[in-house]
């Protein structure tokens, strides 16, 4: 139940390039090679399955000339629900808290 929880819900990034992609008419297999990772990958990144390293997120962002900081902020904001939506009763004060220290 988890994997599908985390599947519907974390898929911020992977839209994004999914949009980025057939806006420009660019096949999952051209954004991989551009990458050097398969196909596969870049389809489970798209739906959410899998996600990205950071090194790939600012490669693809490149290669789809998108712009870096938003892909980076999506790419975090799915890591982030990612570690908390099994801790929906806490995530909010966790969130609180490291808002403060980051503020900081």
């Amino acid at each position: 139940m988890t994997s599908q929880l985390n599947t519907i819900n974390v898929n911020n990034l992977g839209q994004r390039i999914r949009n980025l992609r057939e806006k420009q008419n660019l096949l999952l297999r051209q954004v991989a090679a551009h990458i050097e990772v398969d196909t596969a990958l870049i389809s489970k990144i798209e739906r959410g399955e899998r996600q990205a390293s950071r090194k790939q997120v600012i490669d693809i962002a490149k290669y789809l000339n998108a712009n870096e900081e938003e892909m980076l902020t999506l790419w975090l904001a799915d890591k982030i629900e990612s570690t908390i939506v099994e801790e929906p009763t806490i995530a909010y004060n966790a969130i609180k808290i490291a808002t403060q220290k980051i503020k900081k």
